[in-house]
């Protein structure tokens, strides 16, 4: 299919997005870098401290740590940062190659107003000046507000609050390859991927404010679908007494006010969530509230092993077998009523997993990915995507060589009961950027899903 028919697919839809979003800053690691970074300690104490494996960045130890362990694994990973003067000032003396959006309410935010989706109301609880401008300037990317009592949207960039503090991630991208040496053994990174300094400021709070949030069921009217992200930067226990139960009870409250008027669908995108209270509680309350998850194969072993299926998350952790993965989509189907599809993305595939009387074909969930892989791998080849025409760039970049052994094996597990679609990803050997890729697919995919199934009840009810 052609570009512009898979834009035309999705160009009546409307979204709503919330709730992260910040300030990306970059840096493109190359070998020396790393080598300098590993100087600046022992290395038997790197090595020690990578086998405790710490869940919060507390000095620049556990970072070097963390990242080290990244490197060698080729994993991608997010680990919060204390909020401490001095770490924040160690990390501030790095050069950074570029600063740009992140979150992954903000960059789906700008990449489906690129694509010219008819509205995008976009929600995060902090918008300062710097924030509100690394938004895309277009008409259809919206904020909530209310003035005089009235729910009023506003272009983003003209929404700012000039009190709101700026959420900055650090983001450290390395390419397959990279090389350097600790205590004698020197690393070559497996893959192409990043390592990520979550800031969690106590002045962040995920939530839609009492204001707005009395008007989200007319937000609701106004969309098709909402995308929901950034739980994981939710705390135990915060500086005022409240909770993260306090925090999640508001967040699948926010759910249901959403859908009050109208039907929408609503996608949960699951993070890398270190720790592993709040990620028992994203699977409780929000998992469990959506019609549609999107997830890494790292994601669905977490959340299987928080559902007691510990066997099954190790073999997936170990191997990463496609049939183990989709095995794990089945369980979360049968646990879950409420999902209607389940979506992992990983460097060599996307997969949707459906029940059997899904309204959609194979063939269109399989156009649903097949869109999603574009623009991942525009994406990856430009490092952002600005325009509609980019993304023919990412259409010339072909499918990775493991496309028809994948197939083989998914169509084996097509039946009765289950819809199971999977289309290889596109795989950019030397990506110019990895963050938000899979916000992209998973956003993507789920756009598209919706106008798919909008278009198909239209022709019902006409």
């Amino acid at each position: 299919m052609d570009i512009k028919n898979f834009v035309e697919r999705i160009k009546e839809t409307n979204l709503f997005t919330a709730y992260n979003t910040n300030v990306d800053a970059i840096k493109y690691l190359k070998g020396e870098d790393v080598q300098k970074l590993v100087d600046e300690f022992n290395h038997k104490d790197i090595i020690k401290r990578m086998e405790e494996y710490p869940r919060i960045i507390e000095e620049p130890l556990d970072f070097v740590a963390r990242l080290v362990y990244s490197i060698k694994t080729g994993k991608p990973a997010e680990v919060p940062i204390k909020d401490d003067k001095k770490l924040h000032e160690w990390f501030n003396k790095i050069k950074y190659d570029e600063e740009r959006m992140g979150g992954q309410a903000g960059i789906v935010s700008n990449l489906m107003a690129t694509l010219r989706l008819n509205k995008i109301i976009v929600y995060t609880p902090l918008l300062s000046k710097k924030q509100a401008e690394m938004f895309v300037d277009y008409d259809n990317l919206l904020y909530p507000l209310v003035e005089n009592g009235n729910l009023v949207l506003k272009k983003v960039r003209e929404a700012y609050r000039e009190k709101d503090s700026i959420k900055i991630n650090r983001i450290f991208e390395f390419k397959k390859g990279l090389k350097f040496k600790l205590n004698g053994e020197e690393i070559t990174a497996k893959q192409s991927t990043r390592f990520i300094v979550a800031s969690r400021p106590e002045s962040l709070r995920i939530e839609v404010k009492d204001d707005v949030r009395r008007f989200l069921p007319d937000i609701g009217e106004m969309v098709d679908c909402a995308f929901l992200s950034g739980y994981q930067a939710i705390k135990e226990i915060y500086k005022d007494g409240k909770t993260a139960k306090y925090y999640f009870e508001r967040a699948k409250e926010d759910i249901k006010l959403l859908k009050k008027n109208k039907n929408i669908k609503t996608h949960l995108e699951f993070a890398s969530i270190p720790n592993v209270e709040i990620r028992k509680m994203v699977v409780d309350y929000i998992l469990s509230s959506v019609e549609s998850v999107g997830m890494d194969e790292t994601e669905i072993a977490n959340v299987l092993h928080i559902l007691g299926y510990e066997e099954l998350s190790n073999k997936i952790l170990k191997d990463s077998f496609v049939e183990d993965v989709i095995e794990g989509a089945k369980i979360l189907l049968n646990k879950f009523k409420n999902l209607e599809i389940v979506q992992i993305h990983t460097i060599y595939y996307i997969l949707f997993v459906c029940r059997a009387d899904n309204p959609l074909s194979n063939e269109e969930l399989e156009e649903c990915l097949e869109f999603s892989t574009i623009l991942a791998s525009t994406k990856a080849k430009l490092g952002n995507i600005k325009s509609i025409d980019d993304l023919y760039e990412g259409l010339k970049v072909p499918h990775n060589k493991y496309g028809d052994l994948l197939k083989g094996i998914v169509n084996k597990f097509n039946n009765d009961n289950y819809k199971i679609a999977l289309s290889p990803s596109r795989y950019v050997e030397k990506p110019k950027s990895t963050v938000g890729l899979g916000d992209t697919i998973s956003s993507g995919a789920f756009v598209y899903y919706v106008s798919l199934l909008k278009k198909k009840n239209e022709v019902r009810n006409n």
